[in-house]
């Protein structure tokens, strides 16, 4: 009887899951519909001041061609507001979450978080550490913008990718493990890892060195830090991943960048987002999720490590 009792709870919460996700899209979708049918700034037709121009003006809109809805984000982001169609990564999100019982593992609340920042700043740069059942999702909530995902398993990203190809993920690797936390909890203190500089040239021993040129030559808007694995001793854990995000943040030429740290019920996710990107640059808190805005400090010289 109590098993029967959990499976049903298992299968409604799973179904509630799906509920909210699509939730989700379909409001994204209904915003970008808004957004093309009442631009900003309409321009008003000039009145025709005779019957024989509005017939010139009526057979010009029927011949004229039809707009066609670009595919690439770059394309998206050039034609916001001229294509009324669903967009195609969207559209495929939509499709996907309707038909499979999988469902990504933040929570409705937590997703929110990074939900209203995207409404707000799509389409933007978004990097993500670690490719999952959300990242198709994330790609679509940020449509017209570019969206990186960085992730430890390379077998992992074969497979998301092959039923999502559309995703772009890189295949990164890390030479740290979560027994060596409390060590390199230690270097806060050091003034090598203070100094602001591209994680290329950092000689903080907590700065990732080995990703992607282009990941380095970016400057991210958003970061989500959802990987590497930690949640045993000898797995990665995030303390790289945590750092170099803040790290690239302060090093952008000006403006903020929005910094998510999930699982922070996690010791190392919660010491170490403290640390590195400072409880003065704490916006919210929800559930597991914690939001950090980290300013530029390319722009001001002399602004602490944490204010």
């Amino acid at each position: 009887m109590g098993s029967s009792n959990g499976n049903t709870s298992k299968t409604h919460f799973a179904i509630n899951a799906k509920i909210i996700l699509l939730s989700f899209l379909f409001l994204f979708l209904l915003l970008l519909i808004v957004r093309s049918t009442f631009p900003s700034s309409p321009q008003l037709s000039p009145v025709p001041s005779s019957s024989t121009e509005l017939t010139v003006q009526a057979k010009a809109q029927d011949t004229a061609p039809a707009v066609d809805c670009p595919t690439t984000a770059a394309a998206a982001a050039a034609a916001a507001g001229t294509c009324t169609k669903t967009p195609p990564s969207l559209a495929q999100a939509l499709v996907h979450y309707a038909t499979t019982n999988i469902t990504p593992q933040q929570t409705y609340d937590e997703i929110s978080v990074s939900l209203r920042v995207l409404a707000k700043k799509s389409p933007c740069n978004f990097l993500v550490f670690g490719l999952g059942h959300d990242s198709l999702m994330w790609t679509s909530l940020n449509h017209g913008g570019r969206t990186v995902f960085l992730e430890e398993d390379k077998a992992w990203i074969h497979q998301i990718t092959q039923k999502l190809p559309t995703l772009e993920a890189f295949h990164v690797t890390y030479d740290t493990k979560v027994t060596q936390a409390d060590n390199l909890m230690k270097l806060r203190e050091e003034e090598e890892c203070k100094a602001v500089t591209d994680p290329r040239s950092s000689k903080c021993e907590l700065a990732h060195k080995g990703f992607p040129s282009e990941v380095y030559e970016v400057e991210w808007d958003l970061i989500m830090v959802d990987a590497p694995t930690g949640w045993h001793d000898e797995a990665p854990g995030r303390m790289s991943a945590i750092y170099t995000a803040g790290l690239m943040a302060r090093n952008r030429e000006s403006g903020e960048t929005d910094v998510f740290v999930h699982d922070v019920d996690r010791v190392i996710e919660d010491r170490f987002s403290k640390a590195f990107l400072c409880e003065g640059y704490l916006t919210e808190q929800v559930g597991r999720l914690r939001h950090f805005t980290v300013p530029s400090h390319q722009a001001r010289s002399g602004r602490p490590f944490c204010p």
